[in-house]
């Protein structure tokens, strides 16, 4: 399961975005490091599902009306603060806790109303474009570190007659999620001597910031744009390089639990919502309100900061692997059972080893369900593909 990491410094709605996303109880209050110890909980990215194409929905329980959700893991850390990377706040903690993520959603406050430490302040007393930088540099400043503390292994790796630079930094940076294919990547754009004793500290730290830009790439997720100025989202779309996402986590919390008790009708990552249930005038107005900011920025942001992350960044489609290529059903008669994210340019037999291992070892051909024929095994998937895996190790 892919894993989605939470960062940002206290206060700017980390905790609210968790727990709207996975419905978990956590605490979410107004002061710094509200969050101590980690939460790890489910979420979902939203896709179109097949059943669609079908004259019935598919009924599975990820499926609501056609709108398939897709599960991931979500994971929520201790906020940092400035010097994080040198352990100050809970700092090491939040770092040490990122290392097993895909990806990471820095949550700031576009409102502007949080400092430096995550202390309330006068909104649009900050400027949240220092919050966009302020995570990636903790993060590359961190990992800068592990390489310095760690290089006296690879120089003396140096001096065996068959060392291998790549295969060094690869045994280095496992840890970091950082595969030997990475660091080949990472190596091929750099400038470094062939000698890892004449390696400087700069390009020890070139390495790090090239590396984590590869194995842990970053969406902005703008909160609190219902009480942000109105240039405020512009701003930090023109002062950084990376996907921004506008988003209200406090919208989307109280939209979920609007729809839990009946009273809107609402799926996550719907523009808009309907009220069907009774309220009081000040509940309307409220909802009113959140309605006005969900059709300037398209929803509510959460659902498609999740979705940025995981079908844009990560590059991500969405394969359902069926046994009856005709009724897309699994053994049991369930339609369209499992939902698979592989990366784009993933093949049938990358899929059925998603399945299984002992699938993919025992593959022998497979079949695109739509178009009822067999396809090659360099056939490349898309996102969407219904596709019926023939295997020794099958039923």
């Amino acid at each position: 399961m892919l894993t989605v990491a939470l960062a940002g410094k206290p206060n700017a709605g980390k905790s609210t975005f968790y727990t709207a996303a996975t419905m978990a109880d956590v605490d979410v209050a107004n002061y710094p490091f509200t969050t101590i110890d980690a939460n790890r909980g489910v979420t979902h990215v939203r896709t179109r599902c097949p059943c669609l194409d079908r004259d019935e929905r598919c009924e599975n329980e990820n499926c609501r009306d056609g709108k398939r959700y897709v599960p991931i893991e979500l994971l929520d850390v201790a906020g940092l603060v400035p010097g994080a990377h040198e352990g100050k706040g809970l700092g090491n903690q939040f770092l040490d806790e990122l290392t097993n993520a895909d990806v990471v959603l820095n949550v700031v406050d576009a409102s502007g109303a949080t400092n430096a430490e995550g202390e309330p302040v006068e909104v649009g007393s900050h400027d949240p474009l220092d919050d966009v930088d302020f995570v990636e540099e903790e993060m590359d400043l961190w990992l800068a570190g592990i390489v310095d503390r760690n290089w006296e292994s690879v120089e003396r790796k140096s001096r065996s007659p068959d060392f291998d630079l790549e295969a060094a930094l690869s045994d280095m940076l496992t840890g970091f999620g950082a595969t030997e294919r990475d660091v080949t990547a990472v190596l091929r754009g750099l400038e470094y001597p062939d000698d890892p004793k004449a390696w400087t500290d700069d390009d020890r730290e070139a390495l790090a910031r090239a590396v984590r830009r590869r194995t842990k790439p970053i969406v902005v997720v703008a909160n609190k744009v219902d009480a942000a100025p109105d240039d405020a989202v512009e701003r930090i779309r023109e002062g950084t390089d990376k996907p921004v996402v506008p988003a209200t986590t406090d919208g989307e919390l109280a939209l979920r639990r609007a729809a839990d008790a009946g009273v809107v009708d609402y799926d996550p990552g719907d523009e808009s919502f309907e009220i069907v249930g009774d309220v009081s005038d000040d509940q309307r107005a409220g909802l009113d309100a959140l309605r006005e900011s969900m059709t300037a920025h398209d929803g509510t942001g959460v659902q498609s900061a999740l979705n940025a992350a995981v079908y844009d960044l990560l590059d991500r489609i969405t394969a359902y692997p069926v046994q009856d290529a005709g009724r897309w059903t699994d053994g049991t008669g369930d339609v369209l059972p499992d939902a698979f994210l592989l990366r784009s340019g993933s093949t049938p037999r990358d899929l059925a080893y998603a399945v299984h291992s002992d699938i993919g070892e025992g593959y022998l051909h497979a079949v695109d369900a739509r178009a009822s024929r067999r396809i090659g095994e360099d056939h490349e998937l898309t996102e969407g593909d219904v596709v019926k895996i023939v295997s020794t190790a099958g039923p």
